[in-house]
């Protein structure tokens, strides 16, 4: 039995209906000629939270019973999960504890912080974020919200592809970032219901290519965390749950390099006056960088966050 099917995915999206942010369409001509295709931007950097995060992480929180809702909530993430849990804990009227590492952008920490959650860092490269979070978790009572290995984390992050088949409702490929595996699931799943004949391709970093190893060895491998400048896109294995639905509905998996990632941003930035952090624009890295071939189709693309501060944006774009 599949762990989610698109009737999951339509539910988060009357739970998520007045509560997330319809997020636009957008498209470039410029984009279009560079890439030979027709391509249609699913902007979620301009979701709550400045990234898709909000869908799974409202859909998982809003479902719990009010009995555990009074204990709170607990998640670990690098920052865009974090954020997500924060804001919908507040409104759901719960209170957050977030597991971050030591050196997670300033900018996503302040603003996690800023929603009110408690922040308790750790080494990423030394120490297990589950392990901490597994831990907190059974002190204190409280509800861990993983990232992305939950049915009903995986669904929030579906409607997404949902809300751009509403838009695009004809699209030969859909271009999804990779990390744990949440978001590529969710969409595979909407996208392939809806749309049988539609390729669902994956983009990693170079670096972090667990996803694609995994799905060539048919089995979960893992990695050492990758050092990529894509932080949001860092996982050493894909969640136990979300590959097994990626192995049923991912067609493909390519990888991009951290100065391909850069020249994204920048021309999202110049072009299309997206402001992305670097695993938002690595599916547009993909297309801009020849690694599929989409030559006269029509292609939808998840930008999947916004979270950069001013200066590393600028650090980023400086050094090109």
């Amino acid at each position: 039995m599949p762990v989610i099917e698109l009737e999951d995915v339509q539910a988060a999206a009357r739970r998520l209906r007045g509560v997330a942010d319809p997020t636009p369409v957008l498209t470039s001509r410029t984009l279009d000629g560079a890439v030979g295709a027709s391509v249609h931007v699913k902007a979620e950097c301009f979701q709550r939270g400045g990234a898709f995060k909000f869908r799974g992480a409202y859909n998982k929180i809003s479902s719990l019973p009010q009995e555990e809702l009074a204990h709170g909530v607990l998640a670990y993430s690098s920052g865009n999960h974090a954020q997500a849990v924060a804001i919908a804990a507040r409104l759901l009227g719960a209170s957050a504890t977030i597991v971050m590492p030591a050196d997670a952008p300033e900018a996503k920490v302040d603003a996690t912080r800023g929603y009110g959650a408690e922040i308790v860092t750790y080494d990423r490269w030394t120490e297990s974020r589950e392990e901490i979070g597994a831990r907190l978790a059974a002190e204190r009572g409280s509800v861990l919200v993983r990232p992305y290995d939950d049915p009903l984390v995986m669904a929030g992050q579906g409607t997404t592809a949902l809300e751009l088949l509403e838009d695009v409702p004809e699209l030969d490929v859909l271009v999804v970032p990779v990390s744990g595996g949440g978001l590529i699931a969710g969409c595979a799943t909407a996208a392939k219901a809806l749309l049988p004949g539609i390729r669902v391709v994956g983009v990693e970093p170079e670096a972090g290519d667990d996803t694609r190893r995994s799905l060539a060895a048919g089995e979960r491998v893992r990695i050492d965390v990758p050092r990529t400048i894509a932080d949001g896109l860092q996982a050493s294995e894909p969640g136990e749950l979300t590959f097994e639905v990626n192995r049923l509905r991912v067609d493909e998996i390519v990888t991009v390099g951290d100065s391909e990632i850069v020249d994204a941003m920048a021309f999202l930035f110049d072009r299309m006056k997206l402001v992305t952090e670097p695993s938002g624009a690595i599916g547009v890295a993909a297309l801009l960088a020849g690694r599929l071939d989409v030559r006269s189709e029509r292609v939808g693309v998840v930008l999947s966050g916004g979270n950069v501060g001013v200066a590393r944006f600028t650090e980023l774009l400086g050094a090109r």
